[in-house]
């Protein structure tokens, strides 16, 4: 039986604009498990949040999806109709953004933004959003839900505003919630709370995740299943034990290295370079130019996606010298 809630296929998104046409997607491909939480890492400038924005269909112009599908529950997201494609964002796909003070409304209370969630995708009475409301409030976290309730963002703290997000994201219990950099701006200690309330909210609603981040520490406490992209393209797949114990693409490698540890006596040591620019990505494999590996075959020639092992999935063609 197959059990893929979500599959991306060849996906291209590219930005149009006067400088040229910039590459932020370049024909990605992975599948996304029923009840499993995947993790989407890379630098910023990789891709992972214009790939989670594409899945709810809220990319901007001059940004367009120029070919490939997105294919949720065995329907195209990318043909789907507005009017269709409004109804699941909210209600069976959210995302909860990485800054909840731009996200939310400043003119509206956190309560009125809630119920307006709640009753667009199920129709329920005043009287039942409002009790619905303080009931995932307190869920989340949050003790006082009504007087919380009549703040506006800008009266309670980021981490408040935060908790807010998530009630808003999983109030209709949605089946996928994408998470983008949901702790980004909040202090260690909110941090780990935040990660830790969305861990317990999926598993209470039964839903599955895909968490954006660059906090390869986060993923590897939360998630099932890591995809690595670089510069719109996939460098690596693999399950997160595998990743962390046998990782194979120099860029993972990097990432991994780049990471402090306490449980080991050594200095983290920074990628060299930066993520390159989506208008003039480099020839050949987009990593070659900070790849100590590197050859003249990728310099030249863009490495294929292939399967190493049993869902292990490496673009890197020095893939055996390498491990």
């Amino acid at each position: 039986m197959d059990d893929t809630l979500l599959r991306v296929s060849d996906l291209k998104i590219h930005f149009f604009t006067y400088r040229g046409i910039a590459k932020a997607v370049d024909g990605i491909s992975f599948d996304v498990q029923r009840g499993e939480a995947l993790g989407l890492v890379g630098e910023s400038g990789s891709g992972k949040t214009v790939t989670g924005m594409s899945v709810l269909q809220i990319i901007q112009l001059p940004g367009k999806i120029v070919s490939g599908d997105i294919v949720f529950k065995g329907t195209s997201l990318v043909t789907m109709p507005e009017d269709q494609a409004r109804s699941l964002r909210g209600g069976k796909i959210t995302m909860i953004f990485q800054n909840p003070r731009t996200s939310l409304n400043p003119v509206l209370t956190i309560g009125e933004q809630i119920d307006r969630v709640y009753r667009q995708h199920t129709g329920c009475s005043a009287k039942q959003t409002q009790e619905r409301r303080f009931e995932m409030l307190e869920k989340v976290g949050i003790g006082d839900s009504i007087r919380f309730s009549k703040n506006y963002p800008h009266q309670v703290s980021g981490g408040m505003c935060q908790r807010a997000m998530i009630v808003m994201a999983i109030i209709c219990e949605p089946e996928l919630i994408i998470a983008d950099e949901p702790t980004t701006g909040l202090d260690v200690t909110i941090q780990r709370q935040i990660t830790e309330l969305l861990g317990e909210m999926r598993q209470r609603i039964n839903a599955t995740e895909i968490l954006i981040t660059h906090d390869l520490g986060v993923v590897a406490e939360t998630c099932d299943r890591i995809v690595v992209m670089y510069a719109g393209l996939l460098m690596e797949i693999a399950t997160t034990k595998d990743l962390f114990s046998r990782p194979r693409h120099p860029y993972t490698i990097g990432l991994l290295k780049s990471i402090p540890r306490v449980d080991v006596d050594e200095e983290p040591i920074p990628l060299p370079g930066y993520v390159p620019n989506a208008y003039s990505r480099p020839a050949g494999c987009p990593f070659h130019p900070r790849c100590q590996f590197a050859e003249e075959i990728c310099r030249q020639q863009e490495p294929a996606l292939q399967e190493i092992e049993e869902g292990h999935f490496v673009a890197c063609h020095l893939v055996e010298e390498v491990g």
